[in-house]
């Protein structure tokens, strides 16, 4: 076979197919291969040359986009281009301090938006950063410490227990070895490897017992490894690889706020075409023109849209925060709340990654163990009436025969299938480290994959009399199968073990059902005329045992995983597992959680077309023995039928699909990498903190609904009211000067934002289905509202312009100029808490927060007719007590017109959303059974909750 050439380390493909299938070669023509030598590894020579030819062995990322590159992309937005032109207007015709404000909200807008985009690489750096200082690697047949970024493919790494792989290796000899490969593959116990050869074909990941993959972590046994892969080639390199390549979708938001912007940037520039050209035709100057242009601009362009929506936003990621989840992107609070599927990993997200004996099988009857990971507290119950055996003698075999410690904080040292039975121990009374002391290990037949069980032998005192006992665990199969009798040598009743065999092959089968780790304990005496063979091979002592019981060993579910998985359903959302691990134990964890039906392996799932996928998926629930590319290409197709996908995960494994899905959710626990690709991070690994968060999500958005609502009535009455000033000539088009309209667009319109920021929102937020994304904030019904709310502002707002007590001019102060102004400010008001809720009543509590806000605006609507500066500068004059009662009778007629439309709604019989154009405004509520018919059904569009 040929070997393999290693491309320069770098972003690129990975390398075609041969070195997946070093799994199926035996040792020695794997060094062949490689051309390397078993007992002498490398030459330096040859290993200098090998890493100019094929580059570190680092993993590598892209160049980070630069900061003024950034800066420039968010410049492009359309709005503020519109904002930019505004700047260049107000400064020819001398408007400086109207330039200069709008510039502010340009840099804001710009330093807002390019945040948090300069870290779009950083997950690629964690990589980085996870590599091996040093290496124990054999150069010219010496074992040197070479830096791991030195090695190269041929090297031969030795590794030993608390070793991290430096490559991805095919193991040429071991012992022992047990390797931690949660990282990689999702698997919660460490796996056995050994150096035999596999049979050809495709192994997933997790299977390939023969090969060591780039940073896993031995921790049981030592291995020789030949280095098959390094740098980029590996399956690191080929994680960062797809991490380079995966594009982060634009949040739903982002994408109706894009639409949204062009529409309002047509009919801004349309606006003032109109009025620029009207005006010309009437022979008004070029500055009057462009006067009215700028204010026209000011009037129409959303200024403060983009700043305000992320002030909303803000406001929820600090909600978020408090919760425990912390967000990158402002954005992502959005999206969170748009969530219609949550796929979840399963090791460290909805189970512990901390490994718990959870049943026992001994004395043919049946006792589950209770407690928390490796917590030592916890009872031990059975059904009533079952005989209760001698657990403090089985605990003998639980303690001696295992190696690992537990602290009684819950710190383990060693193997952590080793520490769940420390813990079973000590629920059963019995001190680890004393038992230890007191029958210290005469001998041991240390664990092996080859012959999967581990013996000790000691000294222990039964009944006044001091005897050598063996004691053995390991496979059931073969731990049974050197069996003969039942009943343990310290029990004092056995029995012939063909009586129990099939009772204890059916229990076995049982657990494994439930995917449980199954261990299997047995012991014997060993007599004095074989003390002799005891020193020179255990091995043989290890027959004619005496069963003792089985012990079912799981990675056990967070307190909080069931109840936040019903909580996720009851809301219509989606969730499916997707995880390393093997098959079987993901669909028992799926049955506790009661997930919907269908699980499949990673196999399985490669060998569907995109096509078949996509049919079969809304009835799969639970991917076991996944890959990486598995998981990324899942989050692809679900995105594809148009859900909005939520991923969790905290293994680098993990760190594509984390990056590629809408929300991507790590744990805080969890590697550097998966943090760093994901947009969401919880800090309590809680997943219930997830739910909670979209919970959050949805309040967010529901505000953020309400704010447009809120500033399209304002946009729109201020566009027809500069339309009409102009088509009928009133006050020469002027409807209000640039500087009224950037104070209440300071001092009232973000006012309103507060007060619609500080609601609490709808209590009943989650008995809704997700909201459908394919239905815009721009929806027709929301459109129509929009429209008629704004006509209402609009026309109280023209009253006092044509039916003033004076005659307006535009460049001094007025009566009917200011009433006009003033109508706006307190229209903006009462705006922002009518249009708080929806369809909800605004008189409904609370509202006192809301009132006392909403004055704030109200005292500084008046201060501006009454403060000489102010009124100098935005050309107002004090008002009569007539003239003011005048302005709040025309102001309240906008909340009499949204408080009748909402009461109407309230009231009529329900529908389908958007049967009319003002249902369609309303929020469509559906309960968790309507929008959901079934956990294995996705949620339908229609079924979803529109924008309002």
């Amino acid at each position: 076979m040929t070997r393999p050439t290693h491309a320069a380390a770098g972003p690129g493909p990975a390398p075609a197919e041969p070195h997946e299938h070093w799994h199926a070669q035996d040792a020695d023509g794997v060094l062949a291969a490689m051309d390397s030598d078993a007992g002498r590894g490398l030459s330096r020579t040859e290993a200098a040359a090998r890493l100019s030819r094929c580059g570190p062995n680092q993993i590598t990322g892209e160049k980070p986009p630069s900061v003024w590159a950034m800066a420039l992309q968010q410049l492009r937005d359309p709005m503020n281009i519109m904002l930019v032109a505004v700047v260049a207007v107000s400064l020819l015709i001398g408007e400086l301090s109207t330039a200069i404000i709008v510039a502010l909200l340009v840099a804001l807008n710009i330093v807002l938006g390019a945040r948090q985009e300069l870290q779009a690489r950083a997950s690629v750096d964690a990589l980085e950063k996870m590599q091996v200082p040093q290496s124990k690697v054999l150069r010219d047949g010496e074992v040197a410490l070479v830096p791991a970024a030195e090695l190269v493919p041929g090297d031969i790494v030795q590794l030993e227990a608390g070793d991290l792989v430096p490559v991805d290796g095919r193991i040429i000899r071991s012992a022992t070895l047990e390797v931690q490969e949660a990282a990689l593959t999702g698997e919660s116990a460490p796996v056995a490897k050994s150096a035999g050869t596999l049979p050809p074909g495709e192994v997933a990941i997790g299977d390939r017992s023969n090969m060591l993959f780039q940073n896993t972590s031995v921790t049981r046994g030592t291995a020789a490894v030949v280095a098959t892969e390094t740098g980029m080639q590996t399956q690191m390199g080929r994680i960062a690889t797809m991490l380079t390549s995966v594009t982060r979708t634009r949040s739903p938001l982002q994408k109706e706020l894009g639409s949204l912007t062009k529409v309002l940037g047509l009919i801004a520039w349309t606006a003032v075409a109109f009025i620029v050209i009207v005006g010309a035709i009437r022979g008004t100057g070029l500055a009057e023109l462009l006067l009215l242009g700028s204010a026209m601009a000011i009037s129409a362009i959303p200024t403060g849209m983009p700043a305000f929506v992320s002030a909303l936003l803000s406001y929820g990621a600090r909600e978020l925060a408090q919760a425990r989840a912390i967000v990158k992107n402002l954005t992502d609070v959005e999206t969170l709340g748009s969530t219609s599927a949550i796929n979840t990993d399963k090791t460290g997200t909805l189970t512990m990654n901390e490994m718990m004996v959870s049943t026992l099988y001994t004395g043919g009857a049946w006792f589950a163990v209770e407690g928390e990971g490796y917590r030592k507290s916890g009872a031990i119950t059975s059904v009533a009436g079952a005989q209760v055996p001698d657990f403090t003698r089985l605990a003998l075999g639980l303690v001696l025969d295992s190696d690992a410690t537990v602290g009684d904080d819950g710190s383990v040292i060693g193997d952590p299938t080793e520490a769940a039975l420390i813990v079973l121990a000590a629920k059963l009374g019995v001190d680890a480290e004393g038992t230890r002391q007191t029958y210290p290990r005469l001998g041991e037949v240390p664990f092996d994959s080859d012959y999967k069980f581990m013996a000790t032998f000691h000294r222990v005192r039964v009944d006044g009399v001091d005897h050598v006992v063996e004691l053995v665990k390991g496979a059931p199969d073969v731990v049974l199968a050197r069996c003969v009798l039942s009943g343990g040598p310290l029990s004092g009743r056995q029995s012939p073990i063909e009586e129990v065999r099939s009772d204890i092959e059916a229990a076995n089968e049982r657990m494994g059902r439930k995917g449980l780790r199954v261990l299997a304990f047995a012991a014997r005496l060993v007599s004095d005329d074989e003390l002799a063979t005891l020193e020179t091979d255990p091995m043989a002592l290890t027959r004619d045992l005496a069963f003792v019981g089985l012990a079912g060993i799981i990675d056990p579910l967070r307190a909080e995983a069931r109840g936040a998985v019903r909580t996720a359903l009851a809301a219509g959302i989606d969730v499916r597992m997707i995880t390393g691990d093997h098959t079987v134990t993901a669909e028992a964890i799926g049955e506790m959680l009661s997930l919907g039906p269908g699980a499949i392996s990673g196999r399985e799932l490669q060998a569907m077309s995109d096509e078949e996928l996509a049919r079969r998926l809304p009835h799969l629930h639970v991917f076991g023995r996944v890959s990486p590319e598995d998981k990324l290409r899942l989050a692809r197709t679900m995105q594809q039928q148009g859900l909005i996908v939520a991923m969790t995960g905290d293994a680098v494994n993990d760190a594509a699909a984390l990056k590629q899905a809408d929300i991507g959710v790590a744990m805080g626990s969890g590697s550097e990498v998966s943090k760093q690709a994901a947009r969401m991070i919880l800090t309590d690994d809680d997943f219930g903190t997830l739910v909670r968060a979209v919970e959050i999500g949805r309040r967010v958005y529901e505000k953020v609904v309400a704010y447009v609502r809120y500033q399209m009535t304002q946009l729109l009455a201020l566009v027809l009211l500069f339309v009409v000033a102009t088509v009928f000539n009133i006050n020469a088009g002027v409807a209000l000067t640039p500087s009224m309209v950037l104070y209440l667009l300071f001092f009232a319109t973000a006012v309103g934002v507060i007060v619609i920021a500080v609601d609490p929102g709808d209590p009943d937020v989650m008995q809704r289905a997700p909201r459908d994304p394919k239905v815009p904030i721009t929806n027709r019904g929301a459109v129509v509202s929009w429209v008629v709310y704004a006509s209402v502002l609009f026309l109280a707002a023209l009253v006092p312009l044509v039916l003033g007590p004076d005659r307006p001019s535009p460049t001094a102060p007025s009566a009917s100029l200011t009433m006009t102004f003033v109508v706006m400010g307190l229209g903006t008001v009462f705006n922002s808490l009518t249009n708080r809720r929806d369809p909800a009543s605004s008189l409904a509590p609370p509202i006192l927060k809301a009132l006392a806000i909403a004055l704030v605006s109200v005292a500084l609507i008046v201060l501006a007719t009454q403060v000489g500066f102010l009124q100098r500068s935005l050309l107002t004059q004090p008002l009569t007590g007539l003239q003011w009662l005048a302005c709040i009778g025309l102001a309240l007629l906008l909340p009499l017109v949204v408080e009748t439309s909402k009461w109407i709604r309230r009231h009529r019989a329900p529908g389908p959303p958007a049967v009319d154009a003002l249902n369609a405004v309303a929020p469509g509520r559906a309960t968790a059974g309507a929008a959901r018919p079934a956990a294995s059904r996705p949620l339908p569009p229609a079924a979803r909750t529109p924008a309002s």
